[in-house]
């Protein structure tokens, strides 16, 4: 397993065809309270993308990591300093250009590790997909954390829709990069338990209608380096199962 970015043309080209695998983290800029740093999507793709990839490789996988896909779709946090958001359309023409290049040098599936669930963001993957599985025929592996069958194998935050910048989030960055938490602004932080799926099923367009005025839901203070840990491993194994399933050895959920 190597990052993509990381090899020399060659390398690449021995890493590619029927069986290999190249995983896309995807995430966002795009404000997570006041102690998360605008690139979280970006740091539990990555996380759920490395550890995906350890799975694969040592079930004898041809592997690589491919450079994160950082600017998306985010505009239910346009109002809050430092966000950027690209228009949907924007989002699925990138992706389908980079499922053309993998697919011209040979790589077998594209899964998509992906850690951002604005809903324009996320209407921008599944179009990819299927445009990605039709006009080039390229296997893709994208579980989609939303879907009420991967969701149920993570925390009880999680599914119930308040976890913007919260205890999942905020953990798995506590775990990855302690570094960037603004961790005595964290302890100090009240619960949020508005729930952000709930608000978008309404109708609502941005975390200030959502309920969440600092750009976070849930319940950050009780945020731990061990349970981002664990729930790094259950991400890395749904993406896994994914990438198995693309390939043959099992169901897409």
């Amino acid at each position: 397993m190597q990052p993509l970015a990381a090899m020399t043309w060659e390398d690449a080209r021995d890493a590619a065809g029927p069986g290999s695998a190249a995983i896309l983290p995807v995430g966002a800029i795009e404000a997570h309270g006041p102690h998360l740093p605008l690139e979280t999507d970006v740091i539990i793709a990555q996380a759920m993308a490395r550890s995906g990839a350890a799975r694969l490789a040592a079930r004898g996988a041809r592997v690589v990591v491919l450079p994160p896909l950082t600017y998306t779709a985010a505009a239910f946090a346009h109002g809050f300093a430092g966000t950027v958001s690209v228009r949907p359309e924007t989002v699925t023409a990138t992706l389908l250009d980079i499922a053309g290049s993998l697919t011209r040098h040979g790589f077998g599936v594209l899964a998509i590790a992906n850690a951002h669930l604005d809903p324009g963001h996320l209407a921008s993957l599944d179009a990819a997909v299927t445009a990605i599985r039709r006009d080039l025929g390229l296997a893709v592996a994208f579980p989609n954390l939303a879907a009420k069958s991967w969701a149920i194998r993570l925390s009880e935050e999680f599914k119930s829709g308040a976890c913007h910048a919260g205890q999942f989030e905020t953990s798995i960055v506590l775990a990855e990069r302690p570094d960037l938490v603004h961790d005595a602004t964290r302890a100090a932080l009240p619960p949020n338990p508005a729930s952000l799926s709930r608000a978008i099923r309404d109708g609502k367009q941005s975390f200030e209608e959502a309920g969440g005025p600092r750009a976070y839901f849930g319940f950050p203070a009780q945020a731990t380096a061990e349970e981002g840990r664990a729930t790094i491993d259950v991400l890395g194994a749904i993406l896994d199962e994914a990438v198995q399933a693309e390939l043959g050895g099992g169901q897409a959920r």
